[in-house]
C-alpha cells in the first residue's frame, strides 16, 4: 500500500472520529440517573423537592431557580491579581466574575468575562442554606445579607482577603465569608454558624452553578469543543452532562465528596463540596437556564452550639495540576477523551519542554521531532514495505492482465506472489493506523490546554490556538504533501483513485484552513520530518539494491 492511500486512510479516520465526536456530543446516549420524585413548581418559580432528595430531614424548599428581586441588593466588588469578582447581598451570589490575567481576545486589554448577569443570558453561582430554619429556604424571599464596605482589594503581599457577609434568622447567626488568596482562582465559602435562640436550629448547605442554555459559544465540526455541565462522584470521577440530558431528567446522586461543574472551551466553574462528608449532586432546568449543583448533609445546631461549613469556588482555566488539587477527577474537565491516557503524558513532555525554551511553538517543534523519532522503528517499517510494494508492480500488473477475466483466481495469486516474496502488503498501513493515536492525541492536547490559548510563536503567528491568519502553514502543509508524493510514485490503476490522491494537498490544505495553527505547526513539521526520513530510508534501500525510484 503506497504512502498516498495511506494518507487518505489518515485523513477518512480522522474526519470519521471528528464526526462521531460532534454526533455523541448531540445525540449520544443519555447517562444513567436516579430519577427524581414528583417536583412542582409554585408561581414564583421555586422549585419545591422531596425530604429524599436533600436528606432524611423535611425541606421547605431549594433557592429560587429564577432571578430574584432586586429589592436592597447591593453589589460587594472583590478584586485579586487574577479575579474581579462581584458578590451580591441578597444570597451571597456570585453574579459576576472577570479574568485578569487573560484578555478575552487576543491584545484586547480586557479581560475575560466568565460570569455575569444580563438580560438575554445569566452565568452565576449560588449558594445558601436550606433546611427547616435555612434562610434561603423561603419562597421568593432570599436573604440581604449587611456588609460594612462594598470594594475589597487584595494588596500586594497579602496572604488573604475576607470578605464576611452577615445575616441573622429565627435566632440563627449567620456569617458567610468568601476567601480570597494571590495567584489562586479557589474561593473558600465558609459559614460561620451560631445557635443563639433556645430551640434545635436545622439546616443544610447547597451551592450550584446557574447559566442560561442559549446563548453561549458552541462547537463546531473543526474544533468540537463542549459547552454544558460535569459532576464527579466517588465512583464516577468525571462524567459530563449537557443541556439536552438536563432538559430530560434531573441529577439526584448521593455520594461522598463529589464535585459539580459547568465547562466551556478551557475555562471552568465548580462547586467543590467538603470531600470527607456525604453529599448530594443535583440538577434542575426552568425557563431556559439550567443548574447544577451540590447539597451537603443537614445538621442539627443545639442551643448556644456553633459549627463551620466550608466549601470550595473555583471559576478559572482549566490548569490540570490545580483542579487536580481540589477534587478527586477535576482535572480531567481538560477533556482529552478517551486517549487521555497518551495526552496527558504528551503534554506534560510539551510543558517540560517549554520551560526550557519559553516558546511554545518551539516547544511544539521539538515535542514533534521527539515523536517522530520515537516512531522511527515503525516509519521505516512502512517505507520500507512501500518500497517493496513498488517493486513487486511489475508482477503485480502480470498478474492482472493474467487474470483479469478471472477475479476469484487473482486473488489467490496475488497472495501466492506476496508469499513467495515475503512482502506483507499491510506492512505500509498498520504501521500508520499505529501512529493515529499519537496524532489524534495530540491533536485534544492543542485544542484543550488553555496554556496555548493566544501563546506566541513568531512572527505572523501569535495565537497557536486560532487558526493561521493568513493560511501559510495550511499552504506550507499541502506543498509537504505534494512533495511526499513525487517521492512515492502512485501504483493504484483506478483513474477515480489517481484523481483523489493529486487533489489530496489541495483538500488538506483547505481543511487545515479553519485547525488551529499550533497543530497545523505540528503536523507540517511532522511532513518534513518524514520526507527526510522517507529519502534516508529509500537512499539506504538503493544502496542495497532493495528499492528503485522507476519502479
Amino acid at each position: 500500500m503506497d504512502s498516498q492511500r495511506s494518507i487518505l486512510i489518515i485523513a477518512l479516520a480522522f474526519v470519521s472520529f471528528l464526526l462521531w465526536k460532534q454526533w455523541h456530543q448531540d445525540y449520544g446516549q443519555e447517562p444513567v440517573v436516579s430519577q427524581p420524585q414528583a417536583e412542582q413548581l409554585d408561581s414564583s418559580g421555586e422549585l419545591q423537592l422531596s425530604a429524599d432528595e436533600f436528606g432524611t430531614q423535611p425541606v421547605a424548599s431549594t433557592p429560587a431557580v429564577g432571578p430574584a428581586s432586586s429589592q436592597h441588593e447591593q453589589i460587594v466588588r472583590v478584586e485579586t491579581d487574577v479575579l474581579q469578582v462581584e458578590i451580591s447581598t441578597r444570597g451571597g451570589d456570585i453574579v459576576g466574575l472577570k479574568l485578569s490575567q487573560y484578555e478575552l481576545t487576543k491584545d484586547s486589554q480586557t479581560p475575560y468575562v466568565m460570569m455575569r448577569r444580563q438580560t438575554g443570558f445569566n452565568y452565576i453561582a449560588e449558594s445558601g442554606l436550606i433546611g427547616q430554619h435555612g434562610p434561603d429556604a423561603r419562597r421568593g424571599n432570599r436573604p440581604v445579607y449587611h456588609t460594612d464596605q462594598l470594594n475589597f482589594t487584595l494588596a500586594s503581599g497579602q496572604q488573604e482577603l475576607v470578605v464576611p457577609l452577615h445575616y441573622e434568622y429565627q435566632g440563627l447567626q449567620i456569617e458567610k465569608r468568601f476567601i480570597f488568596r494571590p495567584g489562586q482562582y479557589d474561593v473558600s465559602v465558609e459559614y460561620h454558624l451560631s445557635n443563639a435562640s433556645d430551640e434545635v436550629r436545622v439546616v443544610q448547605n447547597y451551592q450550584h452553578l446557574r447559566q442560561t442554555i442559549d446563548g453561549g459559544k458552541d462547537s463546531s465540526f473543526f474544533m468540537p469543543i463542549y459547552r454544558g455541565a460535569a459532576y464527579g462522584t466517588a465512583s464516577d470521577r468525571y462524567k459530563k452532562y449537557n443541556f439536552k440530558d438536563m432538559q430530560k431528567s434531573n441529577l439526584s446522586i448521593p455520594t461522598q465528596g463529589g464535585w459539580a461543574a459547568m465547562l466551556e472551551h478551557y475555562f471552568v466553574a465548580a462547586w467543590v463540596p467538603e470531600q470527607h462528608v456525604d453529599n448530594l449532586i443535583y440538577s434542575r432546568y426552568h425557563q431556559g437556564q439550567g443548574l447544577i449543583g451540590t447539597s451537603g448533609p443537614m445538621l442539627q445546631l443545639q442551643p448556644g452550639e456553633q459549627t463551620l461549613i466550608t466549601t470550595t469556588f473555583y471559576a478559572g482555566p482549566k490548569i490540570q495540576d490545580n483542579l487536580a488539587e481540589l477534587a478527586n477527577g477535576l482535572d480531567l474537565t481538560v477533556d482529552y477523551g478517551f486517549l487521555w491516557f497518551i495526552s496527558q503524558p504528551l503534554f506534560w513532555l510539551l510543558t517540560l519542554i517549554q520551560g526550557f525554551v519559553v516558546n511554545w511553538g518551539l516547544a511544539i517543534i521539538l515535542i514533534t521531532i521527539i515523536v517522530k523519532g520515537v516512531m522511527y522503528p515503525l516509519t521505516k517499517i512502512q517505507y520500507e514495505s512501500m518500497a517493496k510494494m513498488r517493486n513487486l508492480k511489475p508482477k503485480i500488473e502480470d498478474l492482472q492482465a493474467r487474470y483479469k477475466d478471472d477475479r476469484q483466481k487473482l486473488g489467490p495469486a496475488m497472495m501466492e506472489l506476496y508469499r513467495k516474496e515475503k512482502v506483507n502488503p499491510m506492512g505500509g498501513c498498520l504501521p500508520l493506523l499505529l501512529q493515529m493515536p499519537i496524532f489524534l492525541a495530540l491533536y485534544w492536547v492543542f485544542v484543550e490546554s488553555v496554556e496555548l490559548r493566544h501563546a506566541p510563536f513568531m512572527l505572523w503567528l501569535q495565537d497557536l490556538s486560532a487558526p493561521d491568519p493568513w493560511f501559510i502553514l495550511p499552504v506550507l502543509f499541502g506543498a509537504s504533501m505534494f512533495m511526499m508524493q513525487k517521492l512515492t510514485p502512485m501504483t493504484v490503476t483506478d483513474p477515480m483513485q489517481r484523481k483523489l490522491m493529486m487533489w489530496m494537498p489541495v483538500a488538506f490544505s483547505v481543511f487545515f484552513i479553519w485547525f488551529p495553527s499550533g497543530l497545523v505547526l505540528y503536523w507540517l513539521v511532522s511532513n518534513l520530518i518524514s520526507l527526510a526520513q522517507m529519502l534516508y530510508i529509500y537512499r539506504g534501500m538503493e544502496k542495497k539494491g532493495l528499492h528503485s525510484r522507476k519502479a
